[in-house]
């Protein structure tokens, strides 16, 4: 028989296993096996027109799909904070981070009603198919305002009706609604992008002298 002190390591060694798997599991459940196909990750990162330097929060970030993108854009001047509520998630962002020697990632364990971000000065805040999952969204979006730069935007990419599965789900916000959302909460809409086929894709900025919207035209 096996040594009471060598039983003990092999069972912490399978539980931090099968904890590292429900982990990576819940990550596929994220992500799923397609997403590249669909959501477009480099023409996104290039829409939202980064400067290097610049500070991002990603909230909702979950196992970190957009973080090491933005990471890459924002070049080792700037900082992209991962932010989400689930401690699992943020441990395979810190990972990844650590095992890639990714310097400019900080992970944030935030609060449904409040991402906790360290204080002020971020040019863009940025979400994706998180926003149907936030409660109270007009006072979490107006709260949000406090950590943006003068010239700070707020990105949002969500579900909307296309999508079946999404809609069965109701994992899904219609744009209609976020525009008016953010209006309430004091924003304007800066950009609408068309090129994503089952997700909206739209930019805020808090309220300024009156600028019209653009439109990106798809290709």
């Amino acid at each position: 028989m096996l040594p009471r002190a060598t039983k003990l390591i092999k069972i912490q060694l399978l539980i931090l296993f099968l904890l590292a798997g429900c982990a990576r599991l819940k990550q596929c459940a994220y992500e799923g096996f397609t997403r590249d196909q669909w959501q477009q990750r480099d023409r996104v990162i290039e829409s939202l027109q980064i400067r290097p330097g610049d500070r991002v929060a990603d909230i909702g970030s979950g196992g970190g799909y957009f973080v090491f993108a933005l990471a890459k854009a924002v070049g080792p001047d700037g900082k992209v904070y991962a932010v989400d509520i689930d401690t699992e998630m943020n441990d395979l962002v810190a990972q990844q981070a650590k095992k890639e020697g990714v310097g400019n990632v900080e992970v944030i364990l935030a609060k449904p009603d409040d991402p906790l971000l360290p204080s002020p000065g971020f040019d863009l805040i940025f979400t994706s198919n998180t926003y149907h999952h936030i409660d109270n969204r007009v006072n979490y979006l107006t709260n949000l305002r406090k950590y943006l730069r003068p010239n700070g935007r707020i990105a949002i990419i969500e579900f909307d009706r296309r999508g079946w599965l999404d809609g069965l789900w109701q994992h899904y916000t219609p744009s209609e609604f976020i525009k008016r959302e953010m209006e309430q909460a004091g924003y304007r809409l800066q950009s609408e992008f068309d090129f994503l086929d089952r997700q909206s894709f739209l930019i805020f900025a808090p309220n300024q002298p009156a600028q019209g919207p653009t439109t990106a035209p798809s290709n």
